[in-house]
C-alpha cells in the first residue's frame, strides 16, 4: 500500500472514530438529561421552580428540599421522611442479596460438575422460572407466607426475594461453572475431596467475577423493586420504592417538585453507586461466564 493510500486510510479512521465519540457522547447527554433535570430541581425553592425553565441553572445552592426529603417529608400519614424506609430496604438486601446467591453458587455447582437423575430437568425447571411474571406468584405467595406466620415482616419480603432470585442467581452460577474443566473436580474427588471442600478450596475461589455480576443483578432487582415491597410489606417495614410512592402521591397544600425530585434521587444513589463503582466487574463477569454454556 502506497504511502499516500495509508494517510487517506489513516484520516479515515480518525474522522470515523470522532464521528464515533460524538454519537456517544451524544446518547449520553439524552440518558443524562432526566438526571441533570432532577438534580438541578432538587436545588431550587419552589417559587425558582415555577419562574424558571427545566435546564435553568439555580440562583444558590439550596439543600433545605434534601434536607426535608430526608427527614420531614410525608408519606403518607407519617412525616419522618425516607430515612427510615431507606434503612428498610438495607435490611430486606442485605440477606436477600447473600441467601440468594449463595444458593445461586451451590446450584450452579451441583447442575455443571455434580450431575444427577434428572438435574436437567431441574434445570430447566429454574429456568421457567425466570420468565415467570411478578404478577402470577403474588397470590400463592401471600397465602404462603400468612401460612409461615411472616406476612407483612422484613423477613417475609427477604423470602420472597430470595425464591425469585434464586432462578436468575442458579443460571448465572451454571453458566460460569461450565467453563471451569470437569477433570478438575474428578481429579479432587479422586483425592479425597468431598462435596464442600471442593466447593470452597476449588470452585469459590475463582467465582469472584460471576459472584459480583449476581450481587450487582441481585442487589438492583431488590432494591427498586415496588410490586413486592407495595404487596408485602407492612406498614413499618415498606421499602424505599414504596416510600417515595407514597411522598410523590401526598401533598398538603402545594406540591413541592424539589423535595420529590430528592426524595427520588436518595432512593436511587445506592443503586448508583453499586454502578459506578462495580459496574467494569459486571461487564466482565458476564464475559467470562460466555465461554461455554
Amino acid at each position: 500500500m502506497s504511502n499516500v493510500a495509508k494517510r487517506q486510510t489513516s484520516t479515515l479512521d480518525k474522522v470515523l472514530r470522532i464521528a464515533l465519540y460524538v454519537c456517544l457522547l451524544g446518547m449520553a447527554a439524552v440518558y443524562l438529561a432526566p438526571f441533570l433535570v432532577m438534580l438541578l430541581t432538587s436545588l431550587k425553592d419552589v417559587e425558582e421552580i415555577r419562574s424558571g425553565t427545566l435546564l435553568s441553572l439555580p440562583s444558590s445552592l439550596n439543600f433545605d428540599a434534601w434536607s426535608k426529603a430526608w427527614s420531614g417529608a410525608c408519606t403518607g400519614s407519617q412525616c419522618e421522611g425516607m430515612a427510615p424506609y431507606f434503612f428498610n430496604s438495607f435490611q430486606i438486601v442485605i440477606p436477600a442479596v447473600a441467601i440468594s446467591t449463595l444458593l445461586g453458587a451451590l446450584n450452579g455447582y451441583v447442575i455443571s460438575h455434580w450431575k444427577f437423575k434428572g438435574s436437567d430437568v431441574f434445570f430447566a425447571a429454574l429456568l421457567v422460572g425466570c420468565f415467570i411474571p411478578f404478577q402470577v406468584i403474588l397470590l400463592p405467595m401471600a397465602r404462603t407466607l400468612g401460612w409461615l406466620g411472616i406476612a407483612n415482616t422484613t423477613t417475609g419480603l427477604v423470602m420472597v426475594h430470595v425464591v425469585y432470585g434464586v432462578a436468575f442467581t442458579t443460571l448465572f452460577f451454571r453458566n460460569f461453572y461450565q467453563s471451569i474443566p470437569v477433570e478438575l473436580v474428578k481429579a479432587a474427588r479422586l483425592d479425597g475431596a468431598g462435596f464442600f471442600t471442593i466447593f470452597y478450596r476449588i470452585i469459590l475461589p475463582v467465582s469472584t467475577p460471576i459472584i459480583v455480576v449476581t450481587v450487582i443483578w441481585q442487589f438492583t432487582q431488590i432494591w427498586n423493586d415496588f410490586l413486592f415491597g407495595v404487596a408485602f410489606s407492612g406498614f413499618d417495614t415498606q421499602p424505599v420504592t414504596v416510600a417515595l410512592n407514597n411522598l410523590v402521591n401526598t401533598s398538603f397544600g402545594g406540591k413541592e417538585y424539589n423535595v420529590d425530585m430528592a426524595a427520588a434521587i436518595i432512593a436511587a444513589l445506592p443503586t448508583l453507586v453499586v454502578y459506578i463503582l462495580a459496574g467494569k466487574y459486571f461487564v466482565r463477569g458476564l464475559t467470562a461466564g460466555a465461554v461455554k454454556g
